[in-house]
């Protein structure tokens, strides 16, 4: 797919459990921004999509207080950082 100058890929992800498959990966490969819609799983996860581009990522209803999927708020865990408390 050929991308203009001012193109932006966004690469959509949800339901991971604390499982990256590495077809998921290769799919994001190649992306400017990765968004994660919820149910992480493990902090793993979101480390995994970091080494590809900078991620947004929304905590879902599986991912609890004890098992955040590295998460510290509830509305957002961006670029290989937590948001601070």
């Amino acid at each position: 797919m050929r991308r203009s100058a001012a193109s932006v890929r966004v690469g959509l992800i949800s339901d991971t459990h604390g499982l990256m498959r590495p077809e998921a990966l290769a799919a994001l490969a190649g992306c400017d921004a990765i968004v994660h819609a919820g149910d992480i799983g493990t902090p793993e996860v979101l480390e995994a999509l970091g080494g590809l581009a900078p991620v947004t990522a929304v905590r879902g209803n599986n991912d609890t207080a004890r098992g955040r999927g590295g998460c510290r708020r509830s509305h957002a865990w961006k670029s290989r950082a937590c948001a601070s408390p």
